[in-house]
């Protein structure tokens, strides 16, 4: 059996560790962020880890799809304590001015997936130095995580949560301040599903609407009926959600056009909800449509569930926060963002917590935006979350 003894030490050993090599850990960041490559192409990316994990020891697995890369430390008995980063940037060209932005034309890890693999890069290298790791442990360093299907998918096909006991992540806050963790149980994003639906008119001339399928006006009809319908269909408290980011139609101001488009989003926080929206979508555009004369094609991609953190999970969360300091542990609300980390969960219990990234001072630039600058700072913070949650579930373990 295992002891709780070392909990007590492991924030000397986590001092003594960053004192060592904290620089080191700000460096592999800005190699990362100089360097950032989109879904599915993270070859440099998984190279650069891979080199420095076998550097430590260790031996890291290539998934199947060939970036993306898995590796196990500690003992093999028991159940694993799995800790997933992300790799993928975003086609976002940056515009923070730092000296180590991103050298890629119209690319940058304007999410800061480089600050989560630089997380867990650190934690790889902390666990690896510890002869008595007290549970065994699989990192997981996922490619895709900003397009659907996402990697959390190819790293469950690969059957890497074989084995997992629970699975732990955190994800950049910009609206929270360095040094705070955000913690909630239950669901703390949406699902995410896309919608692209494509109009068919025999077209006419702006003058003689009433003898043709106008078809603008039926996407109009689309983009402002069906988010209210649906608000009549499914239960408000659900936060369900159509938002259209994409219209086109037609080019003359005199014609109608025979055919146009629309893309956009459908989210929900609740589980129940998710798994019924497409068929009520589907039905929804179809009879709206219905009287305008134009034809219609709906392609509905179930994208992500919600991510919903089990209790025992979010609990072991809160310890591993209490220990970064009186004030680390903060609340935090469900976002309607959709992040892939869900499809972990249908596999293992586990949660997601927000990693303060704010300096506390200026705009808290949001994720997803080309001024987006997380403080560095916050990498040791996760080094120290990641530790400590290896610490708390072998506690928990033991205590059951």
């Amino acid at each position: 059996m295992t002891s709780t003894r070392p909990v007590s030490q492991l924030s000397q050993r986590l001092d003594s560790w960053l004192a060592a090599h904290g620089d080191e850990l700000v460096r592999w960041r800005r190699e990362l962020h100089e360097h950032p490559e989109l879904s599915r192409h993270e070859h440099a990316t998984t190279a650069f880890l891979e080199g420095h994990l076998r550097a430590l020891g260790l031996e890291p697995r290539r998934l199947p799809v060939g970036v993306g890369l898995v590796c196990d430390i500690g003992p093999e008995a028991g159940g694993r304590v799995a800790l997933r980063a992300d790799l993928d940037a975003l086609p976002v060209a940056e515009a923070t001015g730092l000296d180590f932005a991103s050298r890629v034309d119209g690319v940058s890890h304007a999410c800061g997936h480089d600050l989560h693999t630089s997380v867990l890069l650190g934690t790889a290298s902390f666990l690896a130095q510890q002869p008595d790791l007290p549970v065994g442990v699989r990192l997981i360093f996922q490619p895709a995580e900003e397009v659907m299907p996402g990697g959390a998918l190819d790293v469950v096909a690969a059957g890497e949560l074989n084995g997992v006991e629970r699975i732990f992540a955190v994800h950049c806050d910009p609206h929270l301040e360095v040094g705070k963790v955000g913690v909630k149980e239950g669901a703390i994003t949406s699902a995410a599903d896309t919608i692209h639906l494509t109009l068919e008119s025999p077209g006419g001339h702006t003058s003689r609407p009433h003898l043709t399928g106008d078809l603008v006006y039926a996407l109009g009809t689309v983009v402002t009926g069906l988010p209210g319908l649906l608000s009549r269909r499914v239960d408000p408290r659900t936060g369900t959600v159509v938002t259209f980011g994409s219209a086109h139609a037609g080019s003359a101001p005199n014609a109608i056009p025979q055919t146009g488009e629309l893309k956009g989003t459908a989210r929900t926080s609740d589980y129940r909800t998710w798994l019924q929206l497409e068929p009520v979508i589907a039905e929804l555009v179809r009879d709206l449509l219905a009287p305008l004369g134009v034809r219609h094609r709906l392609r509905y991609q179930r994208g992500v569930p919600p991510v919903v953190n089990d209790p025992a999970s979010t609990a072991l969360f809160a310890s591993a926060v209490a220990r970064l300091g009186e004030h680390a542990l903060a609340e935090t609300a469900q976002s309607g963002g959709g992040e892939d980390f869900s499809w972990y969960l249908e596999e293992a219990p586990g949660a997601m917590a927000r990693l303060g990234v704010w300096s506390g001072e200026g705009p808290q630039c949001d994720i997803h935006q080309p001024d987006f600058i997380a403080d560095e700072r916050a990498l040791a913070v996760g080094v120290r979350l990641f530790a400590g949650l290896v610490w708390e579930t072998a506690t928990a373990r033991e205590q059951a």
